[in-house]
């Protein structure tokens, strides 16, 4: 897709059914502000397209995306912390109610975890950032319930998960909340290619079909 497709459909989507429709929630979250009650964690791939696969609007959930997904654990420094501030802020600020992460298949940063990302100032960021799926790759090395390259790269998609899970809850307003039983954390792994989900159930440390995911508000 070039750039003049995307001017023609923004064009498209102004004098669509589908706009008309939400130009009153449009307003609506002008005037009054944004409440979502999902904080929703997912990768910057391009294949992952968290509205469409959900079929949510605006003002639905708060989206924050990076590459692979990864939650980087709470460090309080005068650094520049994107993906912290925006849990901080969703947490604190909008007081979401739900925090998903969703990993995902054919992720390219689980994949990186296995190659050999060269010291070079191109991709400095990309190196470090990539050392918060470092203990996936271990959990997955160790299990070795895998018998092709394919099968051990699905494994640890879902493992990172696990993982991401874990940092999130390093950060305290997240802990204490999760503990009040004022939020809910969820892992979600998202399949490209048959747009299924599934979700991790922590009790048996394993992954199942959403469709069999019952929430008691």
């Amino acid at each position: 897709m070039i750039l003049n497709d995307l001017i023609k459909g923004n064009k498209e989507f102004r004098n669509s059914k589908k706009f008309i429709k939400l130009e009153s929630e449009l307003e609506d979250l002008v005037k009054n502000g944004q409440k979502p009650e999902v904080l929703f964690i997912g990768c910057s791939d391009s294949r992952v397209t968290p509205d469409l696969m959900l079929n949510s609007k605006p003002g639905d959930m708060f989206i924050l995306r990076n590459v692979g997904n990864f939650v980087p654990p709470y460090k309080h420094d005068e650094d520049y912390h994107g993906s912290a501030a925006a849990i901080e802020y969703a947490v604190a600020v909008l007081k979401v109610k739900h925090i998903i992460v969703c990993g995902h298949s054919h992720c390219g940063a689980c994949k990186s975890l296995y190659e050999d990302i060269p010291d070079t100032k191109s991709l400095i960021h990309v190196k470090t950032w990539l050392k918060l799926g470092a203990k996936a790759k271990e959990r997955t090395l160790k299990n070795k319930k895998f018998n092709t390259q394919e099968e051990m790269f699905r494994a640890t998609e879902r493992n990172s998960i696990r993982y991401q899970l874990d940092n999130l809850l390093t950060y305290p307003d997240v802990k204490r909340l999760l503990q009040e039983g004022g939020i809910k954390v969820h892992g979600w792994y998202y399949d490209i290619k048959t747009a299924k989900i599934d979700y991790y159930d922590k009790s048996d440390d394993k992954f199942k079909p959403l469709s069999e995911f019952t929430y008691e508000a």
